[in-house]
Parts: C-alpha cells; sequence; structure tokens
C-alpha cells in the first residue's frame, strides 16, 4: 500500500513485474528497475545479473544499453529525475505561510534522505564522471538544480540567486555525504533532520539574505 509520503520511485516500482514479456519501453523501465533494486541491494552488479533479475535473456539489456557505462548513465538520469520530483514535492507539501528556512530546510532534508535511502544510486549520479555528450543527463542534473534555483528567486528575488543556490547545495550536498561516508551518524533520522534544518538556516545567516 503506498502512503502519502510514497517517493517518487517507490510509486514507479509498485507495478508488478512478474509478466517477464515487455513492450520496448516497458523493457527499459523494467531493466532500470532491476539495476536500481540490483546496486541498492549490494549484490554484484553487471549486465547479466541485471537481465536475470528482469527475468529477461541476457542479450536483452543490450537493446537499450550499449554498455555499462551506458546503463549506469540511465541509472543516474532516473536518480536525478526522481530527486527533482521529491524535491518538488517537498516544496509543494510545506504549510501555507512557511518561510524560507522552513521551505529549505524541506528541501534539504529530501535531498539528504534520498541519498540515504538510495545510497549507491546516489554515488553513480554524483560520483561518476559526467560525460557531456549524455545530453539526458546534462539535463536531468540541469533540472535538479533548476527547481533550488526558481524556488530561491522567488523567495529572495533581490538575491544574487547563483551564489546562494550554490552555498545550499554544497550544504546539502555536503551533509549527504558526511553521513553516506559515516562521519556523521545517519542512524536516527530525527537527528539527520535537524542537523539539516540547522544548516539551512545557517547559509541563509551567513549570506545576510534579506527575509531569511
Amino acid at each position: 500500500m503506498l502512503s502519502p509520503h510514497t517517493s517518487s520511485y517507490e510509486r514507479k516500482c509498485s507495478v508488478s513485474t512478474s509478466e517477464k514479456s515487455y513492450h520496448h519501453g516497458d523493457l527499459r523501465a523494467a531493466l532500470l528497475k532491476a539495476a536500481i533494486e540490483l546496486l541498492e541491494s549490494g549484490e554484484p552488479f553487471s549486465m547479466r545479473a541485471v537481465a536475470r533479475r528482469a527475468g529477461v535473456s541476457q542479450t536483452a539489456p543490450y537493446r537499450h544499453f550499449a554498455d555499462r557505462k551506458a546503463l549506469d548513465g540511465a541509472v543516474a538520469v532516473q536518480g536525478f529525475q526522481d530527486l527533482t520530483a521529491d524535491l518538488a514535492a517537498a516544496l509543494a507539501g510545506a504549510p501555507d505561510g512557511a518561510g524560507p528556512v522552513a521551505r529549505l530546510g524541506n528541501l534539504g532534508v529530501t535531498y539528504v534522505l534520498f541519498a540515504l535511502k538510495r545510497p549507491t544510486e546516489f554515488r553513480i549520479m554524483f560520483g561518476n564522471e559526467c560525460d557531456d555528450a549524455d545530453a539526458e543527463r546534462v539535463l536531468a542534473a540541469q533540472g535538479l538544480h533548476a527547481v533550488l534555483d526558481d524556488v530561491l528567486a522567488e523567495m529572495f528575488p533581490s538575491a544574487d540567486v547563483s551564489h546562494l543556490s550554490l552555498a545550499f547545495w554544497g550544504m546539502a550536498h555536503g551533509l549527504a555525504f558526511l553521513h553516506l561516508d559515516g562521519k556523521l551518524r545517519p542512524e536516527d533520522l530525527g537527528e539527520v533532520e535537524g542537523r539539516v534544518r540547522a544548516a539551512a538556516a545557517a547559509v541563509l545567516t551567513m549570506n545576510g539574505t534579506p527575509g531569511a
């Protein structure tokens, strides 16, 4: 059963893939789903393992992905799209009258919790070198940053949005990896949320953001 807080990825993956005969587009989606599940399970990852998990032939993945690098790129794109959707939902779910600190805190918490829930995929999204020739991946990454840029421009029309956006993203991204790498304890999610919200408030204060 899906709750109101179900992530975009969980909603997509709630559809059964017990049927192993796929239309062309459905096969690609099933392979991506299998790849993400396999990555997060910690099991050995390969094109063959992805095919096995999806219940298709060993050659089926190559209909959509030329090699492992192409599959990694597609996983990253899916991650960027899902994280972008989760951030948009976090903004939409903010109470009426919520101030900048609360709204940006929601974004930061959503960002860090995504990393903690899907750590291997998050590392692929940001740990692998981005190929500028991969237009889909570049656009997906730009879409993620546009969410933050747009909300900051709306909140602080007189501020330097590019600098403020970089400061906020650096805070959220740094905290995500500090938790992933065990430098900060990730076990207590309430504690994680408190850290992120305090850091978001500090970023706005240190930048002297008007109206924060």
